[in-house]
Parts: structure tokens; C-alpha cells; sequence
């Protein structure tokens, strides 16, 4: 069987403490079996620059890590992949902030890569390349003559061409797409318009296309169901009920990020209280986000924004024995979280654009089908397309939300069952494993003719 050798930005590594890192790490699990390698950077910065990765190894998967150097981490990380890559791919193109010296650096720390990864790898390997930060990688190993099959998934949206050629450089980087076997997104309109920016690409012809497939990731429905339920036994469940009271909770978990529609949602909470007052006093809502990227300055804006939207919402309404709305900026266990799903009344997801958003899926799974919470999905999240059950909602018009937290928040226990039975027969069908097992079927190389012809004889002996 071939060996996977799964390559992202970011390793999550066994040893570290607290919440492992991003959703990734959850996704790939059934994946990543024994024998398996996965490379990336540590998410240590240092002087030390060279080809030897350091290599650990945990549960039969061996993890495989470089540091950046400081001008790395603010070229490549930075600067590139998150000044300019992520603000586009976003369609935040007033935030897109290119640089030439951080575009070259970008690619440097991609050729690092390819050529830190290319001594590692076996003949019948496959390579399954992970999100923007690493789009050249295919190309940077394939020029040091790596003929393994090779993949590569895009977890952000995609951009039609009128947005993607704001960026200088684009034909590069399209064309650099050309060097996978397979390219994977998470809908069918990332994937159409990244068919459609590779049509304008000049020189690209059909035969040098990689197959492009839809492909949306997913959890483990299962075992996060019974987290949840599990998680409401004990001390920590009584007091996640006693901070609560007899109140109905609303909770949004997203890291702090300007593309998750923060300051929307606060604000359209705010509404919900002016134009619904008999919501006050009896409803709280809870945000987690964690900081990221706090070195940047759109992120340092926007917490600043979110600071005062809190203070301002809360001034106004809170009471001695009650606070209307809490916001935390510190990492909590996905247990912890899990609990508070469950729990909750309503999940508002509303990001301004995302790639897919697990969340959505992290909140039907949680809930206890017979008293159901109600989920609030923003229409620019790749999982309102599969999430339709939801009240999706324009994230751009506060009013909209704070109509749907007021019809979430007093909906009937049969619509609620009735919505949430169909979300939850969706979220256990796209499970995390199923994502694995489809991009994994692409990628895997063809098999010969006689071969084929084999499986159909079975097949047909099969029926």
C-alpha cells in the first residue's frame, strides 16, 4: 500500500500542550495511518535554516518539521501568505497588501520545502499538499524531479478572474496549479471559478490541467456527538449550566479573524435586543475567539472594533445579575466547547466568506435531537451549500441576523426537530473519514487496463 505523506504550513506535533491546531489535524485523522509522514513548518522561528528536518514520531505517524528564520516568518508567513494570499482569497481586496520582496520569499520557503521533503519521499508515495500558503510546492518538487502522484486542496474560497488578477503575479501562481494530479475544493463554485481563472491563464493547455474535484470536509460526527453528550456529566457540566442560569444561550466559536464577520454579529446582537426586548435578561450570547496573527495590523484594528462593540453592547443592557453578551479572545478545550453546544439554543456561524466553516458542523452534531438548537449559517460559508436545513443569512446586513436569532431563539420544538434531524443525516454522511477517502480515491494512481477490467468483472459477479 502506498505510504501518504500529508504536507501543510503548520504541524500540529503530538508533544504540544492545549487544543492540538485547527480543524486540519481533526480531518485528517483517519487518514494519517500508521506509517504515514507529515511535513511542515514547527511554528518555531530561529537561525536555523537548513534541509535537515527534525523527525518525531507518534502513534506509527512519523512528523517531520523546519523552522522559519525571522525574515522567513515575515516574508513567506506573514506577509505573502496572509497580507496578501488570504485578504484576496477572501474577497478583501482593499486589505490585499503585496509586496515583491515577500512574493519572492513566498517562493523561497516553498523551494525550502520541496527540497527538505523531496530526499523523504518513496516512489509509490502520494503527496497530499495542503492550502495557500504552499500553492508552488507541486511545482518546486516536481523541478527537483519528484514524479509522485500529487495533490493539493485548497481549504480557503476561491476568487473569479476579475478578482484573482489584482494580484500581480497571478498567471504564475495559477500556473503553478498545473504541477498537482489533483486540486480539491470545498463547493462547486470555488471550483468553477478556478476552472474559469485557469482558462484566462495564456499557454495552459487542456492536457497539462490537474483534475479538479468537490470534495468538502467533514468531521467525526460520532465522537464529537458523544463528547458533547459526555461533556454535560460531572462538575464541569454544572457549572456550564450555573453560569447560565435560566437563560437561552447563543454561541459563535471563530478564531479572530476580520473574514468571520465579528463585528456584524455583535452588532446585529445589539439590534436583537433594541427591536426584541423580551429577549433581555433571558438570552446571553458567547463568543470565543482566539487571537491570531496579532502582529498584523488589520488584526490589531479589528480587535480594537470588537472591544468596543462589546463595551457599548454591554453598557447599554446589561444589569446587575445579567451580561448580555461575553467575549473571550483565549483558546478553550473541544471538550469544553462541546458542552457548550450542546447547550446552546443557538449557533450563529455568520463569517463574511469561508472556505467551508466546521463549526456548522461541530454545532448539529452536538445537539440533543430531542430538544435541538438552531443553527444561524451565513450564505457565504461553503457549508451553507450543504447545510440548507440552517436560517442562512446575508452576514453583511445585521438586521437579517438579528431576525434569525429572534426566529431561532422562539421556534417550535417540532420545526426545530424537523430541521435539525435533516443537518444532522448530512453531517454524519460528510464525515471527516468520507473527505479523506474521496480526495484519496483521486489521487491514487490509475489503475492499468487489465486491472480495470478486473474490477468490473467482480463488480458484476458482485450484483
Amino acid at each position: 500500500m502506498a505510504r501518504l505523506v500529508v504536507v501543510s504550513n503548520r504541524v500540529p506535533m503530538p508533544t504540544e500542550r492545549g487544543p492540538r491546531a485547527g480543524g486540519l489535524a481533526i480531518a485528517l485523522a483517519d487518514a494519517l495511518r500508521p506509517g504515514s509522514l507529515w511535513f511542515g513548518w514547527s511554528g518555531r522561528r530561529s537561525a536555523r535554516t537548513d534541509h535537515q528536518p527534525t523527525m518525531q514520531e507518534a502513534g506509527g505517524v512519523t512528523y517531520a518539521t523546519i523552522d522559519l528564520s525571522e525574515t522567513d516568518y515575515r516574508l513567506f508567513y506573514a506577509g505573502y501568505s496572509n497580507g496578501a494570499l488570504w485578504p484576496l482569497l477572501h474577497y478583501r481586496l482593499g486589505l490585499v497588501d503585496y509586496r515583491t520582496e515577500e512574493y519572492e520569499g513566498y517562493r523561497a520557503v516553498n523551494r525550502r520545502f520541496a527540497a527538505c521533503i523531496a530526499p523523504l519521499l518513496r516512489p509509490d508515495d502520494l503527496v497530499w499538499v495542503h492550502d495557500y500558503h504552499l500553492i508552488p510546492l507541486g511545482q518546486e518538487l516536481r523541478a527537483r524531479g519528484v514524479r509522485n502522484r500529487i495533490g493539493f486542496f485548497l481549504h480557503t474560497p476561491f476568487v473569479p478572474p476579475e478578482l484573482v488578477y489584482a494580484l500581480p503575479q497571478a498567471n504564475e501562481v495559477l500556473a503553478s496549479f498545473c504541477a498537482y494530479d489533483v486540486v480539491g475544493f470545498h463547493t462547486l463554485g470555488y471550483r468553477a471559478a478556478f476552472l474559469a481563472c485557469m482558462q484566462a491563464v495564456p499557454g495552459i493547455e487542456p492536457q497539462r490541467m490537474p483534475r479538479v474535484i468537490v470534495d468538502p470536509i467533514g468531521i467525526d460526527a460520532d465522537g464529537f456527538a458523544a463528547m458533547a453528550a459526555e461533556s454535560l456529566r460531572g462538575a464541569e457540566a454544572r457549572r456550564m449550566k450555573a453560569s447560565l442560569a435560566a437563560r437561552s444561550l447563543a454561541i459563535g466559536v471563530d478564531r479572530l479573524d476580520y473574514s468571520k464577520g465579528l463585528v456584524n454579529r455583535f452588532e446585529a446582537f445589539a439590534r436583537l435586543l433594541a427591536k426584541y426586548p423580551q429577549h433581555r435578561r433571558r438570552v446571553s450570547f458567547l463568543q470565543v475567539a482566539p487571537r491570531s496573527r496579532e502582529d498584523l495590523g488589520a488584526y490589531q484594528a479589528l480587535r480594537q472594533q470588537l472591544d468596543r462593540v462589546v463595551g457599548d453592547t454591554n453598557g447599554q443592557y446589561s444589569e446587575f445579575d445579567w451580561t448580555p453578551l461575553r467575549y473571550m479572545t483565549r483558546t478553550v478545550a473541544r471538550r469544553t466547547l462541546a458542552g457548550f453546544y450542546r447547550i446552546a439554543r443557538v449557533g450563529v456561524v455568520t463569517p463574511l466568506r469561508d472556505g467551508l466553516n466546521l463549526v456548522a458542523k461541530e454545532f448539529i452534531a452536538a445537539q440533543d435531537p430531542d430538544d435541538p438548537g438552531v443553527l444561524v449559517l451565513s450564505r457565504f460559508a461553503g457549508a451553507a451549500d450543504e447545510l440548507t436545513e440552517a436560517l442562512i443569512v446575508n452576514p453583511f446586513n445585521a438586521d437579517e441576523i438579528a431576525e434569525a436569532m429572534h426566529t431561532a431563539f422562539t421556534m417550535g420544538i417540532a420545526e426545530r426537530r424537523s430541521r435539525h434531524a435533516k443537518l444532522r443525516a448530512r453531517v454524519h454522511e460528510s464525515t471527516a473519514a468520507r473527505y479523506c477517502e474521496r480526495f484519496l480515491s483521486h489521487l491514487a494512481p490509475p489503475l492499468p487496463a487489465a486491472g480495470s477490467q478486473r474490477v468490473s468483472e467482480l463488480a458484476a459477479q458482485a450484483i
